[in-house]
């Protein structure tokens, strides 16, 4: 049985293991690739059954003009692989993909603790006996694309809260400033191309906070994460908008967001790490996301290091902060 450490920070344990990435050096767009295997995720014939039963119920509300989860095509993970570059060892991150869908997700995500006819959980036959890392495809049919944004013109750093409308287990939660998941109509390129976990983020971002120049954006990828109480996987951005400022977003959004429905407010932070991390402190343990904290503080160790022109030693001064946080909240 393999046990995956948990990012822990504020002296607060998530459930969030961070697969790679540190914030020191961003995962480069040309080193992240995806292979797609447009192949059915198959699952074993008891719960086929849970997911028929899905597609069932939510077909029949849509028939009498009731509120119903709508489907759509994305993607189960069938693996998740980190090499190095020969020279400069740098992170490659390699993801294989099978076809899936909404139900398909739904059907292991609010099971994870249902127990199967062997007297066994989905939690317990296939994330707790062995490791979470190696779970089968089927049990993995969601890859999360999460966005920490900041203002370069004001110095923001933005967190959203999750609408209770959202389904899932995140909703009313405070979450990243903008996230996404893979889509097979939105992702897979019809000219035959690579999907990009780059072109998601700007997706993310100008579906959720009407950020539409993205051609302007500072955007980088700091890592990969599993967020092992949901069990679902996610990448970790972090973007930095030049010319933008909390006034100039939130006139936007009075305007229209594709995507407005998705959070019921957002929060504009400092993007220092004290203020930061205060933020994290403030709001109850409970109301994050697993991965939120983790996301924002990877992308404050990259904004020091930047900052100190890409000296990864300059990560030390986000630990610094967090201790002072510490201290003055008595944490």
């Amino acid at each position: 049985m393999v046990h995956r450490d948990k990012f822990t920070v504020l002296g607060r344990e998530t459930d969030c293991h961070i697969f790679e990435g540190d914030g020191t050096r961003p995962i480069k767009e040309a080193d992240v690739r995806i292979k797609y295997r447009p192949q059915r995720v198959e699952f074993p014939e008891e719960i086929g059954g849970w997911r028929h039963a899905i597609q069932e119920a939510e077909e029949r509300r849509e028939a009498l003009g009731e509120p119903h989860r709508w489907n759509n095509k994305r993607f189960a993970v069938e693996r998740v692989v980190v090499t190095r570059t020969h020279l400069l060892e740098d992170p490659v991150v390699t993801l294989t993909l099978q076809d899936a869908d909404y139900y398909d997700f739904l059907t292991t995500s609010i099971n994870l603790d249902r127990k199967q006819k062997n007297g066994l959980t989905l939690r317990e036959q296939y994330l707790e006996s062995r490791d979470p890392v190696q779970a089968p495809p089927f049990m993995n049919c969601s890859f999360g694309v999460n966005v920490a944004l900041e203002t370069g013109r004001d110095g923001r750093m933005v967190f959203s809260h999750r609408s209770a409308m959202v389904v899932g287990p995140n909703r009313s939660r405070w979450n990243s400033s903008a996230n996404e998941g893979l889509a097979l109509d939105h992702d897979l390129p019809k000219d035959g191309g690579p999907i990009s976990l780059y072109a998601v983020a700007r997706r993310a971002l100008f579906e959720e906070l009407a950020v539409h120049r993205t051609d302007e954006l500072d955007l980088e990828l700091l890592g990969i994460g599993l967020d092992l109480r949901n069990n679902q996987w996610a990448a970790f951005f972090r973007a930095v908008l030049p010319e933008l400022d909390e006034k100039t977003l939130r006139l936007r959004w009075t305007r229209g967001v594709a995507d407005k429905w998705e959070h019921d407010r957002f929060v504009f932070v400092p993007a220092d790490p004290d203020s930061v991390l205060d933020f994290v402190a403030e709001q109850p343990e409970e109301s994050w996301t697993p991965c939120a904290p983790a996301l924002f503080y990877l992308a404050l160790v990259r904004g020091a290091v930047r900052r100190a022109g890409d000296d990864p030693a300059a990560r030390f001064t986000v630990e610094e902060a967090e201790q002072r946080v510490i201290e003055r909240r008595g944490l």
